[in-house]
């Protein structure tokens, strides 16, 4: 199956055809193909960083029928010259200023490490692009996440980051049962994952995502780093615990593990997986080894497995949003203001480690409370090799 074919399917499951098909090509693009001059191209697109995902940032571009990509940056020669023949692209840069300067995209996606985030958005807002699509996390320090948001919308640039997860089935269809009053009124939203950082990030935004993107009070959490680990090279916790308050009442619970000698925090969900409680039942989402839905509703015998479809083209539909809202004004699915509140509850966490204390919200720091005590020694991880062995 072609992506658009795929694309489109996925797009009837999520009930999201009205807004998206308008986006989709008339035409087959097998994955990485392209067919030359049927459509003109609204929207020049170039992606900085050609690895995996740059490459399924590209394949929403592809499946678009008002982008083309013109350009695209890599530091590694080999990984953009792949990307531009897999995908037709005739200019290939090294550097992304050089590309930025140049080519002036009018779109990018940005799919590099997140210590290189800040910079390359403030970059693509100072050469006049009107939307940029990035990767999460959002950025290592609590101060970049801001400065970025706050960059684009002084400049009235349309920014999104890649929580993909919100156009997966499973997740939409959870939400929709939600809110037809499957499990009575949303109490309490639980998160399993192996860490806060690059794992957790997902799962606070689909907390919002579940809760009508509410406002949260307040944090009151605790962290360890007791092992060496880092995520696209920013460390991350070994264990953590999350509790969050949000203004509607609701509760939030992340649990976090990455200790390989610890069984799986859950036997619920497995070791990554929500669990969203209400008045009258309960919903599990990313079921370990079965059906990724799952329905428990008090008094009832027996569960119900709600039949969805597995999504596999997420990111490409949160690029085919992003494309469409810069047409029509709306609000993306995956704004960095959401994003924004989904990462102030990662660093409010470390926070009240730091603090040993609940730390309201707006947070007022600009760091990131796990890097700078690692910094300043407040924990000594171990190599994980000598963990394993020990």
């Amino acid at each position: 199956m072609s992506v658009v074919d795929d694309v489109r399917l996925l797009g009837k499951v999520v009930g999201l055809e009205q807004d998206f098909w308008p986006q989709f090509r008339t035409f087959p693009i097998s994955l990485g193909k392209w067919k030359e001059g049927i459509i003109m191209a609204q929207y020049r697109a170039a992606v900085l960083g050609c690895g995996g995902r740059g490459r399924a940032h590209a394949d929403g571009y592809a499946a678009a029928d008002n982008a083309e990509i013109v350009a695209c940056a890599d530091p590694v020669e080999e990984n953009a010259q792949k990307f531009a023949g897999r995908y037709g692209v005739e200019k290939v840069y090294a550097d992304y200023r050089q590309l930025l300067d140049e080519v002036k995209p009018d779109v990018v996606s940005i799919c590099t490490w997140p210590h290189l985030h800040c910079e390359m958005v403030e970059a693509s807002v100072a050469a006049g692009v009107k939307g940029i699509h990035a990767e999460k996390p959002m950025a290592p320090t609590w101060g970049e996440a801001k400065a970025m948001h706050a960059a684009c919308e002084t400049a009235g640039v349309m920014m999104t980051f890649c929580h993909q997860r919100r156009f997966n089935t499973e997740f939409r269809k959870a939400r929709e049962l939600l809110r037809n009053g499957a499990i009575g009124e949303i109490v309490r939203l639980e998160g399993y994952c192996p860490n806060l950082f690059d794992w957790g990030t997902h799962w606070f935004d689909m907390m919002q995502f579940f809760n009508q993107e509410r406002q949260a009070k307040w944090v009151l959490g605790q962290i360890d780093v007791s092992l060496e680990r880092k995520v696209f090279g920013v460390p991350v916790d070994t264990a953590g615990i999350s509790e969050v308050y949000w203004d509607n009442g609701v509760w939030g619970l992340m649990v976090t593990n990455n200790n390989p000698d610890t069984p799986r925090i859950s036997k619920l969900v497995g070791h990554v997986g929500m669990i969203l409680h209400g008045t009258e039942g309960r919903i599990d989402v990313h079921v370990s080894d079965g059906p990724q839905l799952r329905v428990r509703r008090f008094g009832q015998p027996t569960d119900e497995w709600p039949q969805v479809t597995p999504s596999q083209d997420a990111t490409a539909l949160s690029v085919l949003d992003l494309l469409k809202c810069l047409e029509t004004g709306r609000e993306p699915e995956l704004s960095s203001k959401k994003a924004l509140r989904a990462t102030e509850l990662i660093f409010a966490t470390y926070e009240s480690s730091r603090r040993r204390a609940r730390v309201d919200l707006p947070l007022d720091i600009e760091d990131s409370p796990l890097i700078s005590g690692l910094e300043a020694g407040y924990w000594n991880p171990r190599p994980r090799e000598a963990a394993k062995q020990g």
